[in-house]
């Protein structure tokens, strides 16, 4: 299926600054709206990390080669690692509250206004570190794939993350070998549906043992390489089945040819293929992902469109630089959906997985203010 070209240009940012924080968010789409009730937890999403600044290099047609200089015809700075999954699940339109340490520093404080001004996170769980300076990501993007070098700190150990979350319908969990993380049960047991993603396994023990929690999450999603390494299997689609021994869904994500899910609770399969475009960079496709999967699975959608959407959330968003500032919202998500349709010879059994785009988004949602992207140069002016 053809895409829409990309919504912004490389160096656009920025937003009128007439519109306050509450006129912005009235304009999207809720998708939990036929859903909520008094008494519903105030969040719809919990998540904790850490959220560095990512400075991201485009337009290079190489990797940088030793003893040499390169430049690049494009750049942008915007909050990165955890940040790129909580701005992804709020311009879905979900109530999202994120728990992170922050410097107290230029960069840490622009990253806490784009976050909680920007695109309106509630970060009551987070805190500001003083004396702290803000983790940094340098991003290469170059043939469709990036190189990262990336420096930080821990946080002093006086300064831990909240011991007992918010209360929220859903919380999303990077899971790491060896570790538990006592904030995932406790979330569990009050009912929070806890999806979980994984890193790389740099002690190559790939070992399902070694992630305790998965225990308390309904749903993991691994890449197809981390899920036949962890269950041994020669085919992402057999490793996906072979999870669900150990989590009640389980969905692969398989590149260019899409994604693969399992629900052992129902016995249901589905695969939907990946949407093709032009990447402009890859960062943080793969949290936008998660946030799509985790939108529509709070929606109630069936298990297919809950990978339809995740994947054109992701394909969107690599049509974009930095993370968490490329990520879709509604309006791009209908702007695409009007395109694709109208576009002659269209596969009409390509259109009709993505119908459901039409009870969605209304035909007359047009973008009242531009999307916050990456910024080239942090201090001009008003970041937000």
């Amino acid at each position: 299926m053809t895409p829409s070209p990309a919504m912004a240009g490389e160096e656009a940012g920025g937003e009128p600054e007439h519109l306050t924080q509450a006129a912005r968010h009235q304009a999207q789409v809720d998708p939990l709206a036929g859903l909520r009730a008094p008494g519903d937890p105030p969040f719809d999403v919990y998540l904790t990390g850490t959220v560095f600044l990512d400075i991201v290099f485009t337009g290079l047609d190489s990797a940088p080669v030793r003893g040499t200089e390169s430049w690049a015809r494009g750049m942008g700075s915007s909050p990165g690692g955890v940040a790129n999954m909580a701005a992804a699940l709020a311009r879905l339109g979900l109530r999202t509250s994120l728990a992170a340490a922050f410097g107290d520093d230029h960069y840490g404080e622009y990253c806490w206004d784009a976050l909680a001004r920007g695109e309106g996170i509630d970060l009551t769980p987070s805190r500001t570190v003083p004396g702290w300076h803000s983790p940094v990501t340098v991003s290469m993007a170059y043939e469709g794939e990036r190189t990262m070098i990336s420096h930080g700190h821990e946080p002093p150990p006086e300064e831990p993350a909240p011991d007992c979350p918010p209360h929220a319908r859903a919380a999303v969990a990077s899971l790491t070998p060896g570790t538990r993380a006592p904030w995932i049960a406790q979330a569990a047991r009050r009912g929070t549906r806890v999806f979980a993603d994984v890193g790389w396994d740099d002690t190559g023990a790939w070992d399902l043992a070694g992630l305790a929690d998965l225990e308390h999450c309904e749903a993991f999603l691994p890449n197809a390489e981390e899920a036949m390494r962890y269950t041994g299997a020669t085919c992402p689609r057999a490793a996906a089945h072979a999870l669900t021994e150990h989590v009640p869904l389980a969905v692969v994500t398989l590149g260019a040819e899409g994604a693969y899910a399992v629900d052992r609770r129902t016995g249901e399969t589905a695969e939907v293929p990946a949407i093709e475009v032009e990447a402009l960079d890859p960062t943080g496709a793969g949290d936008v992902f998660v946030a799509g999967f985790v939108t529509a699975t709070l929606a109630g959608w069936p298990l297919a469109d809950r990978l339809a959407l995740a994947g054109l959330t992701a394909a969107l968003s690599v049509q974009e630089f930095g993370g968490s500032l490329s990520a879709p919202g509604w309006s791009e998500i209908g702007a695409w959906w009007r395109r694709v349709q109208s576009l002659p010879s269209q596969n009409p059994t390509a259109l009709h997985r993505y119908a459901f785009l039409d009870a969605l988004v209304p035909p007359h949602l047009d973008r009242p203010w531009p999307l916050r992207r990456a910024v080239p140069t942090i201090g001009f002016g008003r970041s937000a």
